[in-house]
């Protein structure tokens, strides 16, 4: 191989690396401590018992605890605690509108497991796509009964109309 030859290799890796180093890993900001990096805590879960199950509704939260705004919510995981023990998890939900244009904004689990008469609390934990965990959100406590009946029309009395003055 000649010096010529050689001279060119050498330059050409020496570019190279240097484009390398110049262009870097391709992260253009700064990186952020992981607490930030967590969905926000969810604040407005609500519990209602119905007919064929506890029914649990919350929302979906907007950003990172950092304040950034967060688009790679991955699911939600459902948890329960009966009595003093202490929670576990008995479901997740999944996201799947990460990229649609409207995304859903209520989420809703149904607890077909609870049991009559048994007082249950539940706590919501978001997750995102890689694995940052939200902290618990606001606990519910409910206790798991059956509904009273709607009104029976044949019962249902219509008030008489006043008259006018």
């Amino acid at each position: 191989m000649s010096n010529r030859m050689r001279a060119y290799i050498i330059a050409s890796i020496v570019a190279f690396a240097a484009a390398a180093g110049w262009a870097g890993c391709g992260v253009k900001s700064p990186p952020i401590p992981p607490q930030y990096a967590r969905p926000q805590k969810i604040l407005d879960l609500h519990a209602v018992s119905e007919k064929p199950a506890i029914k649990l509704t919350w929302g979906r939260p907007d950003s990172y605890e950092g304040g950034a705004t967060m688009r790679n919510l991955g699911l939600f995981m459902v948890m329960r605690s009966s009595g003093q023990s202490s929670y576990h998890e008995i479901g997740r939900v999944e996201v799947t509108d990460q990229t649609r244009f409207q995304q859903q904004r209520t989420f809703t689990y149904l607890d077909k497991g609870a049991v009559l008469g048994q007082s249950y609390s539940y706590e919501i934990i978001a997750m995102t796509i890689d694995g940052y965990k939200s902290q618990p959100s606001n606990e519910v406590r409910v206790v798991r009964s059956i509904p009273p009946p709607p009104p029976n029309p044949e019962n249902f009395v219509v008030p008489t109309p006043a008259p006018l003055p």
